[in-house]
């Protein structure tokens, strides 16, 4: 099944971190994917609601959902 999107996102765990890390790491481990991937990031700051759709607007990603979950959010992004 080359080439085709994985039908579960990974998720990438950036719980405990505060601002500016979470965006940060997201920044590398985003610039590995494949356009079109998709990625679960999970994050404690509460500036994340506000860091991580800014980060998706100027990096070329797409946010496709945000999650309010117990502790945190979480926020699923398609790599551009």
């Amino acid at each position: 099944m080359e080439g085709q999107e994985s039908p579960e996102p990974e998720t990438y765990d950036l719980r405990g971190l505060k601002c500016p890390l979470p965006v940060m790491r997201a920044r590398k481990r985003m610039a590995g994917l494949a356009a079109g991937t998709l990625l679960w990031l999970e994050t404690t700051d509460p500036l994340a609601v506000i860091d991580i759709p800014a980060f998706c607007t100027e990096n070329g990603h797409t946010l496709v959902s945000s999650q309010t979950v117990e502790g945190g959010h979480r926020f699923l992004v398609r790599a551009g």
